[in-house]
């Protein structure tokens, strides 16, 4: 049976910071879900399965193939999607044969069920496409969904898939929690959907403690996990208050000894003992005194251990922190109109027809619509960055853009410099403790943006788009979950949830949505 097996397996980056340490894992044929904060290593474990990248302590065995999806598509200006299934040459063959210009030879070597059998992979994805469609003309998503597409086609015994719903709309989400639902192979799947989690049978969580293994999808590990840490919370208390008893109850046996020392000294003084007594009655004192202490010190050596054992069950994590002040946003007020607005991105291409949408007071708004149908585009009308092909856009209170590509952010700036450049006007130290309340304290708010992971970038975007004093009336939020790990993602949705301006969100993460309490959905593209 196809398996992987990891043995004390260790990886640090070239300076010497450990990434991964001691792993044990094994993965079976199973759908199992990889979970964790950013920067734990996640990403990397799917590098070191695939060789790309050697561990520096520790092995690992591979048994069966396997077929990796990566987080982007990289596309070459040329490509194909023929060349995600590795077939180009074998479908140009196919048409030059249909054309009537393949030689006896080529035609002997032609595989006329390819195409087929590409369409078949093609549509388990839900996109129907020729193989020899431009890979330049697909999104992103889609792009995404032709990469598995691919991966499938090999029929590998392991599916490595890093974070395979980024960016894909409702239907590409839909299409691979679908997928996996009927892989039967193994499948080992980065990722914080936690739709497509539900789907796993098992969870590995990775965190600086180790690797944790629970059986079933996401719910079952998150209860789990509620169960477990409530448990190491309570050890530690008791193992606290232990420590806290033993050294009372070292101190008040020691105040209880000094003060027999003090009275057989007194006696001694008077003279009215005899001698011999005295010294027996000194070493008796001496020899319990040196017992208790000898007791004393060991239940407090055992209680520190227990204590220490304790802590070392519970991940010390800086926590996100996402509080947002009052906006004052009268309930009244008119936040948003497009009144019959046409826009696109060309004289011919008109991308939102005829659309009229009104905002007003706090109310919540999502944009949902497949891939391509104008949500991006709107909210850069919104933003003022595209101007209307016709009709009337206005924006009536102070708002913030969070876009997906973050654009926001200048890459060449630091964290701190990008904050205030957004923030006007705010002193040193609010911009200091707006970056600490997102996990950016002293250096680290130093940190030129250009050098961040993903996940680091997207959390200096929403510092520096929801840590001002300030918070702006009307919040535009496009795909903000891509990228955050899963304690930074229920941090965000809930001081969204609890802020009290006006929204509109662009997200296919359903759980979110519901999360920060949408109260009206507008579907574009229908």
């Amino acid at each position: 049976m196809p398996a992987i097996t990891l043995a004390h397996l260790g990886w640090s980056t070239p300076d010497g910071r450990a990434v991964l340490s001691d792993l044990d894992l094994q993965f079976q044929p199973e759908r199992t879900g990889i979970v964790g904060r950013n920067g734990v290593g996640k990403s990397t474990l799917l590098r070191l399965l695939t060789g790309e990248i050697a561990p520096t302590s520790g092995r690992i065995a591979v048994d069966g193939s396997l077929a990796m999806l990566r987080q982007t598509v990289q596309v070459d200006p040329d490509a194909q999607v023929a060349d995600l299934f590795g077939a180009r040459a074998a479908v140009a063959l196919l048409r030059k044969a249909e054309a009537g210009h393949a030689t006896a030879d080529e035609l002997a070597d032609a595989d006329w069920t390819l195409e087929a059998r590409i369409d078949e992979s093609l549509a388990r994805l839900g996109l129907p496409v020729p193989p020899d469609t431009p890979l330049a003309r697909l999104s992103g998503g889609q792009r995404t969904r032709v990469a598995l597409a691919g991966a499938i086609f090999a029929e590998p015994d392991f599916l490595l898939l890093d974070e395979p719903t980024n960016n894909l709309d409702r239907e590409g989400r839909d299409a691979v929690r679908d997928l996996l639902r009927g892989w039967r192979g193994g499948a080992i799947v980065v990722s914080h959907d936690r739709e497509l989690l539900e789907e796993m049978d098992a969870i590995v969580e990775l965190t600086g403690l180790g690797a944790a293994r629970y059986g079933g999808g996401w719910s079952a590990y998150a209860d789990r996990k509620a169960i477990e840490q409530a448990a190491a919370e309570a050890e530690l208390g008791v193992a606290e208050k232990r420590l806290d008893a033993v050294r009372r109850q070292a101190q008040v046996t020691a105040e209880r000894q000094a003060r027999r020392d003090a009275g057989g000294r007194r006696k001694a003084a008077r003279g009215d003992e005899p001698a011999i007594l005295l010294g027996t009655l000194k070493s008796r004192a001496e020899a319990s005194g040196g017992a208790n202490r000898r007791l004393a010190d060991r239940q407090q050596a055992e209680a520190e251990r227990a204590l220490s054992d304790a802590r070392g069950r519970i991940e010390v994590v800086d926590p996100l922190a996402v509080a947002l002040p009052a906006t004052g946003l009268p309930a009244s007020r008119r936040v948003l109109e497009l009144d019959h607005v046409l826009a696109g991105y060309g004289e011919d291409v008109s991308v939102i027809r005829d659309l009229s949408l009104t905002i007003t007071g706090p109310e919540r708004v999502a944009l949902a619509g497949p891939n391509g149908s104008g949500k991006s585009t709107l909210l850069a009308l919104v933003a003022g960055t595209l101007a209307p092909q016709r009709g009337r856009v206005r924006v009536g209170v102070p708002f913030a853009l969070f876009d997906q590509r973050l654009s926001l952010l200048d890459p060449m700036l630091s964290i701190a410099d990008n904050f205030a450049r957004l923030n006007r006007g705010t002193t040193n130290n609010q911009c200091r403790a707006a970056l600490a309340r997102f996990r950016f304290r002293a250096d680290a708010a130093d940190r030129v943006v250009g050098t961040l992971s993903g996940g680091q970038m997207l959390r200096a975007g929403l510092a520096c788009t929801l840590g001002a004093p300030t918070p702006p009336q009307l919040l535009i939020l496009d795909e903000p979950t891509n990228h955050l790990d899963l304690d930074s993602l229920t941090a965000v949705e809930t001081g969204v949830a609890a802020y009290d301006g006006a929204l509109l969100v662009v997200s296919h993460d359903r759980p979110f949505l519901e999360a920060i309490g949408i109260t009206r959905t507008v579907t574009l593209g229908e």
